[in-house]
C-alpha cells in the first residue's frame, strides 16, 4: 500500500513539473507610464484634486492569459490614502501589453495635520510624492484550463512629482501574487 502510495506521489509530482515546464510561467509587469494632476487644493487640511495615470500591463506568458475580474486602485500620500476607484474587468490574452486608464479624485479628503504638513512642505519643494497601489483579482487560464482565483498586490512608488519639469518619468512596480 506505502508503494502505490508513494508511486501515485511521484506521478502526479512529474505531472506538476512537465505542466510548469511546458508553460513557463513568467511574473507579470507593471508600470505607471504618465500621470498628472488636475485642480490640485489643500486647503485647512482637506485635499481636493484630480489625480490621472496611464497603467500599463505586460502579460509576458506565451501560454497563460489572465483575467481581471476586479480591480481597485488607490493613491497615497504618506501611507494615507487620498483617492480610490474602480476600474473595469478586461481578460488580457498571453504575450499582450493592455493600457488602463485611472482617474482618481480626491474629494474634500481630510488629511492628518502632519500629512497636510508635510504635503504643503513638500509642494513648496516642487516635490510631492504620490503612490499608487492596485488590488486585482485575478484568474489565470492555459488552453481551455482556468486556474482559481488570485489576488493580485501592486504597489507603484513614487508615481507623481509635483515639480517645475513638464517629462514624466516611467515608474517601475513591485508585483505580489
Amino acid at each position: 500500500m506505502a508503494r502505490v502510495i508513494l508511486a501515485l506521489v511521484v506521478i502526479l509530482g512529474l505531472a506538476v513539473l512537465i505542466t510548469w515546464l511546458a508553460i513557463k510561467p513568467k511574473k507579470l509587469d507593471y508600470t505607471i507610464e504618465d500621470a498628472s494632476v488636475h485642480y490640485y487644493n489643500l486647503h485647512n487640511n482637506h485635499l481636493n484634486g484630480s489625480f490621472d495615470f496611464l497603467i500599463r500591463a505586460h502579460n509576458p506568458n506565451g501560454k497563460l492569459s489572465i483575467n481581471y475580474d476586479s480591480i481597485e486602485v488607490l493613491l497615497a500620500y504618506d501611507d494615507q490614502t487620498i483617492a480610490f476607484n474602480t476600474l473595469e474587468p478586461f481578460h488580457q490574452p498571453h504575450k499582450n501589453v493592455t493600457r488602463l486608464r485611472a482617474n482618481l479624485v480626491a474629494q474634500d479628503i481630510a488629511l492628518s495635520q502632519g500629512a497636510a504638513r508635510d504635503m504643503r512642505l513638500d509642494k513648496a519643494s516642487g516635490e510631492v510624492e504620490l503612490y499608487v497601489k492596485f488590488k486585482a483579482r485575478i484568474k489565470f487560464k492555459v488552453g481551455v484550463f482556468k486556474l482559481r482565483h488570485q489576488t493580485l498586490k501592486v504597489s507603484c512608488s513614487p508615481v507623481l512629482h509635483f515639480s517645475n519639469s513638464s517629462t514624466f518619468e516611467r515608474t517601475y512596480c513591485h508585483t505580489n501574487h
